[in-house]
């Protein structure tokens, strides 16, 4: 599972932490990961707050910090790991791994933000071969929860 908001302009990084405050976003968040296995990039995992009820697996092509651990060096490993103790992790970011993930995913659970929003971090989200399964409108009128599914033959 992929778990990801984007604004308008692919948007989703602004200076290590998100370009908006979106509090029902963020409930989201927790909602989908809670009890999961996050699959995470070590830049992001250094910006994330504690997430409790939820182990992380970072994937890094460097050393990382104690408190990274289990860390993994591919997209792969990370999955093998993440799938030592739940079936069904949740990859969090940041743009790379969202990349590298996203000829495993088989949902992505999106926070669709239609505006336009200053960032410095950006993802363009490929959608070929998967079908929306699902869409709920947000409090905020530019606020839409998407569920993306893996399209299978």
């Amino acid at each position: 599972t992929m778990v990801l908001a984007l604004a308008r302009n692919g948007a989703m990084g602004l200076r290590g932490g998100l370009p908006w405050s979106i509090p029902e976003d963020l409930s989201y968040f927790r909602k989908i990961t809670m009890g999961h296995t996050l699959i995470v990039g070590r830049k992001t995992a250094s910006q994330l707050p504690p997430l409790p009820m939820r182990r992380l697996v970072v994937v890094s092509s460097v050393p990382c910090p104690d408190r990274f651990r289990p860390m993994a060096t591919s997209i792969t490993s990370a999955i093998d790991l993440a799938h030592c103790t739940d079936l069904k992790p949740c990859v969090i970011g940041g743009a790379q791994i969202y990349q590298a993930a996203l000829p495993y995913v088989t949902r992505i659970h999106l926070t669709e933000i239609d505006r336009e929003v200053e960032a410095d971090k950006f993802f363009r989200l490929d959608r070929d071969g998967f079908r929306e399964t699902g869409r709920d409108r947000g409090d905020a009128p530019d606020v839409q929860f998407v569920i993306l599914d893996r399209v299978t033959a």
